[in-house]
């Protein structure tokens, strides 16, 4: 088996305040794109659609643009940026650094299946 997508023609995408998530579908894959902008917050822009206190998505992730801090409900928090690849457990919130928008990928298959999904 054979299949390709192009992250220029995504199958979904979801917007929500200061930020967007671009969501390709393949087989065995969920692969998600975030767009967040200088002044997101998942607490103010995220967290009202999901009715939760934290984020509660697994994120297994690559930074290509941007600077976001993560901090873990246990109070354990970092600074990623450009490069950095990181996985963040659920239980966190996290926010854009500095003026220019992040842009990462999201490997993890949570966050394409229902990361700021309404219903």
């Amino acid at each position: 088996m054979l299949e390709v997508k192009t992250i220029e023609k995504p199958d979904e995408r979801r917007d929500f305040p200061s930020g967007h998530l671009e969501v390709l579908h393949l087989t065995g894959l969920d692969f998600a794109v975030a767009t967040l902008e200088p002044g997101w917050r998942w607490s103010e822009s995220v967290g009202p659609i999901a009715g939760t206190e934290s984020c509660q998505i697994h994120h297994t992730a690559m930074v290509v643009q941007g600077r976001m801090r993560i901090r873990m409900n246990d109070g354990a928090e970092s600074e990623i940026g450009p490069g950095d690849v990181y996985v963040a457990s659920p239980g966190h919130d996290a926010w854009v650094v500095g003026d220019e928008p992040l842009i990462a990928y999201d490997f993890a298959g949570p966050t394409a299946q229902t990361f700021a999904k309404k219903g």
